[in-house]
């Protein structure tokens, strides 16, 4: 690939020639696109269809290769004959979240290129897990099944298993099913052992809810990751310093109000997500704290927000699983696709920023 930039800066103007594509051409494919970019055909989908996550330089190269190379995205030129739907399920508990957004805009990103659509699916509410067994509102309008985080119990999956369709998981791993998740012991234990690195002995934990009506394994994932961090350092557990935030901003500032108002409160806390560990940093803050010479917070997640506040967090790539997992459907969609199960575990990186340090001089160990 060769390419030069008209002009000065980066608002100048991209050429680009390509070994075998000719340029000005109806023909060009994504995959044409991706390859003159310099990107995957997954960003290129995202650019193109102004999806979050793609660098403006990144996305303004992107259009203007596409605009060269004549590139009009066809819809239905993947549609395949056989009575296929050309339809992935998505199975999410809830789609307000953050991290669901996230993961449903990876997946479609990956779907559109094959020329599938996604049609999301919710569990939330009173009985909704048990509502869509016995609805199964998915059958006829999918070809394959993506649960993401779907406490099943082990009746209500083969009610869904019997439905014959294709299904992979992202989160929690089930039975005979291929899927994608991250070590959420592993990334609750990078993370405290972050603060015990740095000195803190009595960090708090926001996490989920005891009476959680979802039953998720995140949250206890990540509790079971910070008992063995705190064990690892030779601390012990207090339950004290353990505190609901039920993921969201509003949680977590009413959990670290809670903790504040402890007789010997933390130097530290670990929350169980960013949005958490932003409520929290606000109520600090409000009361006097400085963050992070007084008090310290490392969430999970990286959030979109999470550099500008300079949160420092356990990043798992979202939109990059929601990829994967994607990519593992359609493997199973394709003609003699193999049907071996595997369980893939996607890595999560401590990402240091501006609210973890030292705990403040002075205070004796134990508070």
């Amino acid at each position: 690939m060769a390419g030069e930039r008209d002009g000065d800066g980066v608002d100048g103007v991209w050429r680009t020639s390509v070994a075998g594509v000719a340029l000005n051409t109806v023909s060009a494919t994504i995959e044409d696109v991706a390859r003159a970019a310099q990107v995957s055909v997954a960003t290129v989908s995202r650019a193109l269809r102004g999806l979050p996550n793609v660098a403006p330089s990144t996305r303004a190269r992107v259009v203007a290769v596409a605009a060269e190379l004549e590139y009009v995205a066809d819809p239905t030129a993947s549609r395949l004959a056989g009575g296929r739907r050309m339809a992935l399920g998505l199975v999410v508990p809830m789609l307000g979240q953050w991290y669901y957004a996230k993961l449903f805009s990876g997946v479609e990103a990956v779907a559109t290129i094959a020329g599938y659509d996604v049609l999301p699916f919710t569990t939330s509410g009173p009985g909704g897990i048990e509502r869509f067994v016995q609805q199964l509102p998915f059958r006829k309008r999918v070809d394959g099944l993506i649960l993401a985080d779907v406490p099943f119990a082990e009746g209500q999956f083969a009610a869904v298993a019997r439905t014959g369709v294709p299904m992979v998981s992202l989160g929690a791993f089930a039975p005979g099913v291929s899927g994608i998740a991250v070590d959420n012991i592993a990334a609750a234990r990078l993370a405290v052992a972050h603060l015990t690195s740095l000195g803190h002995v009595r960090i708090a934990l926001i996490g989920g809810s005891p009476d959680d009506p979802f039953h998720f394994s995140v949250p206890v994932d990540r509790f079971n990751g910070y008992r063995e961090a705190l064990s690892a350092a030779g601390l012990s557990f207090d339950p004290a310093l353990v505190v609901p935030g039920n993921f969201s901003a509003a949680g977590g500032a009413e959990a670290m109000q809670q903790l504040l108002s402890s007789p010997s409160p933390p130097t530290a806390v670990f929350a169980c997500s960013d949005e958490m560990a932003i409520g929290a940093m606000q109520v600090a803050r409000d009361g006097g704290l400085r963050v992070p010479e007084d008090l310290s917070v490392i969430g999970i997640d990286d959030h979109d927000i999470s550099a500008y506040v300079g949160l420092t967090t356990i990043r798992q790539d979202v939109i990059g699983q929601g990829e994967r997992v994607a990519q593992l459907l359609l493997e199973r969609l394709q003609p003699g696709g193999g049907h071996e199960v595997t369980h893939e575990l996607h890595p999560a990186r401590l990402v240091v920023r501006r609210t973890t340090a030292p705990p403040p001089v002075g205070v004796p160990p134990g508070g």
